[in-house]
């Protein structure tokens, strides 16, 4: 009954870590405050190009071309959840049930440099490429309460076993686990994702059309991961007084990790300009990443259980003889020959070797991915964007963009990334933008993201929800070689929906439904310098 506590703690952290940002599972594209105001910026000729669109920022003036950005994005999780022992909790009997997460990064900062010099351009970025911020569930996950309502029928399983082989009542009473299946429990969840990236690149025009560029990005991974499960109660009776009577945290899970790695991205791009037209391509490979774990974990043992068991029930039993007129050392004999009796009892003994098998299998499994000193996979998949740029007047800019996530193959712990379609994730995204006058510059946009999410991927510690993204924002010129921007873009998530069927006993199951959904708002504000 305890390993599916360890198994939930030490996975849930992963909730956290998905990007608050635009993009793929693990990639954030809006890196500059154009894409916010306009969301398609594949096509477009501008210093955010040099994430957007390297081999196009060629074609800007010559001279040093600098962009400083900031953002702030919040954005909440949530899941609900039917499950059908939520009404055995005595804090909150009820379900369905919504468990919420808030993520807030009050300051993203990045900035574009280029240095563009006879048919060259130097260029450079900095930029969150994933993560992005911090994500907090202060009641823990839906998957947390569902293991301990699991545990604690469990935990009533087991005491019915041994009172049956006993012929009384011990652990099935009111003042101990009782009958119900009735729990309490604290929990906790935090974590944190940054993936800072460092690029360096160069473009060259071929001639006054075409242009190439090759750039590599390096990236410096850091996570934190902290959360606890603790003070779980089954009936009337602490947990941990079945596991170490002697420490009060004994059935406690604490998750305290941190996470770090690096990797490197190389990069290619190409583009075209003809008339009115521009289009455009950049390919960025699969950057792989290893993140070393550093951890400092409290996890439960359940190798102590048969003579826990046995402890409290010779307390009890020689108490129990004793006030029927036996002498103390008689009571303690008997008890001690009627416990060995109960415990080894087929019925007791199976159901306590069954919970022993159950948790030495799954140790591996449930502190894998945060074991301390070991190297996990968290790949970044590789990308291809592709853009097409119109204006069919000089005021007016007319884009639409592409871009394809190999998800599929960024290998990620486990092989998780397997779980979803092959196709990975696509993005379709379209924006305009207009010159009002001389010194204002306003636009809008849209972003539609498909993930290719399965059934089986989808759960609460790790989830993402397919969406649409509106952008808008504005630009005002202060002189011709200076600018400040201001965008804001909020992102209408779907709803994905999930049934699972859990088997608690033979012949008894029970049948629950999620529902996942999130909501997202960024502002934005920044400047472009040309000097």
């Amino acid at each position: 009954m305890v390993n599916k506590f360890k198994t939930v703690c030490l996975t849930a952290a992963i909730a956290s870590s998905s990007a608050t940002f635009a993009g793929g599972l693990l990639t954030n594209t809006n890196q500059h405050v154009a894409f916010n105001r306009m969301m398609s910026r594949e096509a477009s000729i501008g210093i955010d190009g040099v994430y957007y669109n390297p081999a196009g920022v060629v074609f800007m003036g010559e001279g040093s071309h600098l962009a400083l950005n900031w953002q702030m994005a919040y954005q909440t999780r949530t899941i609900k959840n039917d499950y059908k022992l939520f009404t055995n909790n005595v804090n909150n009997p009820t379900t369905p049930r919504d468990f919420k997460g808030k993520a807030f990064a009050p300051v993203i900062p990045s900035f574009q440099y280029a240095y563009n010099k006879g048919r060259w351009s130097l260029q450079g970025n900095f930029a969150l490429t994933g993560g992005g911020g911090k994500c907090t569930f202060d009641n823990g996950l839906g998957s947390f309460e569902k293991i301990v309502g699991e545990t604690a029928m469990g935990a009533i399983g087991l005491a019915g076993a041994i009172d049956n082989a006993l012929g009384a009542e011990m652990f099935t009473s009111d003042q101990a686990f009782g009958k119900k299946g009735s729990y309490s429990f604290n929990s906790y969840m935090h974590g944190r994702q940054y993936y800072f990236g460092l690029s360096a690149g160069a473009a060259y025009k071929v001639n006054d059309k075409f242009s190439v560029y090759a750039g590599l990005r390096g990236i410096y991974a850091t996570c934190n991961y902290y959360g606890y499960v603790e003070d779980i109660k089954v009936g009337n009776m602490p947990l941990y007084q079945v596991l170490d009577p002697s420490k009060e945290n004994s059935a406690n899970i604490e998750l305290s990790c941190d996470q770090s790695g690096i990797g490197f991205t190389p990069m290619l791009a190409v583009d075209y300009k003809t008339g009115r037209w521009n289009f455009s391509a950049k390919y960025e490979f699969k950057t792989r990443m290893r993140l070393k774990n550093k951890s400092v974990n409290q996890l439960p043992s359940i190798g102590n259980l048969d003579d826990n068991l046995k402890n409290q029930m010779n307390k009890a039993l020689t108490a129990k003889f004793i006030h029927a007129g036996m002498s103390q050392e008689q009571a303690m004999i008997k008890a001690e020959q009627t416990s060995t009796a109960v415990l080894n009892n087929p019925t007791v003994v199976a159901t306590t070797a069954g919970l022993k098998q159950q948790f030495d299998s799954k140790i591996n499994k449930a502190i894998g991915e945060y074991a301390d000193g070991k190297k996990i996979a968290g790949d970044i998949p590789s990308l291809l964007t592709v853009g097409v740029g119109y204006s069919p007047i000089d005021e007016l800019r007319i884009n639409v963009g592409f871009h394809w996530f190999d998800d599929y193959n960024a290998t990620s712990y486990n092989n998780r990334n397997k779980l979803l379609k092959k196709r990975g994730t696509l993005e379709f995204n379209a924006g305009v933008e207009y010159d009002v006058t001389k010194k204002i510059t306003v636009s809008t946009g849209w972003q539609n993201t498909n993930y290719g999410l399965t059934d089986k991927y989808m759960d609460d510690k790790s989830f993402v929800v397919s969406s649409n993204s509106v952008g808008l924002g504005g630009v005002y010129h202060i002189t011709k070689k200076l600018d400040f921007s201001v965008a804001y873009f909020h992102t209408f998530y779907n709803h994905v929906k999930t049934s699972e069927t859990v088997t608690l006993a033979p012949g008894v199951s029970n049948t629950y439904n999620s529902d996942y959904t999130r909501n997202n708002n960024a502002f934005a504000a920044g400047v472009n310098i040309t000097f």
